[in-house]
């Protein structure tokens, strides 16, 4: 039977963590049901400043911020995926990901990174650390230096952080892990919209696997940091590279059906795993 996902398209808080929480749970309990999966965009929970006040918002993987994730996802019975500037070094944590980077942002012993966390309905996070930063982002974060995969409703699944999306070399390894699927927090730039419908439906048919991208809308205005209008354009890829389902700029959740018959055809039809 197909299997149902939901790409959240939100309007993100910028350092406002009560509030973006607030509409994460919102958002999740408002779905139809039967979603097995959400995926929200990237920094989510958080919001993001390239200055100390991104330190400031970050969260813990094992904090009440993310228990609270878990208790939604517990509750609907939906696994979700969203974007948190994490905290690092410390109790890191109960699951293996992106091992640290020299250097400390904030010179407290604590490094930070951009992660994407899956949290199943039983409460386990599974946490991915952005590899690739852009701009303003290397001036606060370290990279993360893992791949992360995570067996989800849909099949084995690869997490991929906006522009990771960029990077075919990661692309290749999680091919050669036999992901049926990428679950892609973003928070794009409108000025490049087309990029990141394209990248998304690109690492969909590179891989002949389903694509599922959360993106950020709205815009970030906060004092003292660039200002920037996100693209929204949410979408999942076929594994033909083909849109499946695709949202505008409105705030909306973006419901669709992956269905395994549609992938097994397609990675028959192209040979992809043939010995």
């Amino acid at each position: 039977m197909p299997t149902t996902v939901a790409a959240c398209q939100i309007a993100v808080d910028d350092l406002d963590v009560e509030s973006n929480l607030a509409t994460v749970e919102r958002r999740v309990t408002g779905l139809p049901d039967g979603v097995a999966v959400a995926v929200f965009p990237e920094c989510a929970l958080t919001g993001f400043a390239p200055d100390r006040r991104a330190v400031d918002a970050a969260l813990r993987r094992d904090g009440p911020a993310l228990d609270r994730i878990a208790a939604v996802a517990g509750e609907t019975e939906t696994a979700i995926v969203a974007g948190f500037l994490e905290r690092g070094g410390g109790d890191g944590g109960d699951v293996d990901c992106g091992g640290d980077a020299d250097g400390d942002p904030d010179g407290d012993g604590d490094d930070l990174y951009n992660a994407a966390a899956y949290v199943a309905p039983d409460g386990t996070r599974t946490v991915y650390r952005k590899r690739h930063l852009r701009g303003g982002e290397r001036e606060v974060l370290e990279a993360g230096d893992e791949l992360v995969t995570v067996e989800t409703p849909v099949g084995r699944a690869g997490i991929l952080t906006c522009y990771d999306l960029n990077f075919v070399a990661d692309s290749a390894a999680l091919t050669r892990a036999r992901v049926d699927a990428l679950l892609v927090p973003g928070a794009w730039p409108a000025a490049y919209s087309e990029n990141w419908t394209l990248l998304v439906r690109a690492r969909a048919l590179d891989g002949v696997r389903w694509a599922v991208g959360a993106g950020r809308t709205g815009r970030r205005d906060l004092p003292d940091a660039p200002a920037v209008v996100y693209a929204g354009r949410s979408l999942v890829a076929r594994p033909d590279g083909g849109v499946h389902a695709a949202l505008d700029r409105r705030e909306d959740d973006l419901v669709a059906e992956l269905d395994a018959e549609t992938l097994e055809a397609q990675r028959d039809l192209v040979g992809i795993y043939d010995e």
